[in-house]
């Protein structure tokens, strides 16, 4: 796993890039977000690839205590990546309203991830 680091406007934010899949499980996703918050990172960018697909299936609970940890420390978290590919109607609401808000976003692009930090 490597961090690239991006700077926009006095805001760090880290890009996770990996052959391989990062967060397998709950404690995956806490590691990794205080890891990279102890590194002084504000924003972070995780591709869909390095998430593993059980995250998306809403029913096991991933998803929602590893989201609920970023909002609680406060650090926005961009999941890039082609979405369209669910169409569970519970994983299409809550990608949609998580995209509502600041915290937690589903992206297409790191460009649109970037450009959505950069405020």
């Amino acid at each position: 796993m490597k961090i690239e680091s991006h700077t926009i406007n006095d805001i760090s934010i880290a890009e996770i890039i990996s052959e391989e899949i990062v967060i397998n499980n709950t404690e995956d996703g806490l590691d990794l977000l205080g890891n990279l918050y102890y590194q002084g990172f504000d924003k972070i960018i995780i591709h869909q690839q390095n998430i593993t697909p059980n995250f998306f299936d809403l029913k096991n609970g991933i998803a929602g205590e590893i989201l609920q940890k970023f909002s609680n420390y406060r650090v926005s978290l961009a999941i890039v990546g082609d979405f369209s590919t669910y169409q569970n109607k519970s994983i299409k609401d809550f990608i949609y309203e998580s995209n509502k808000g600041k915290h937690i976003n589903f992206l297409t692009s790191t460009t649109e991830a970037l450009q959505k930090f950069g405020g």
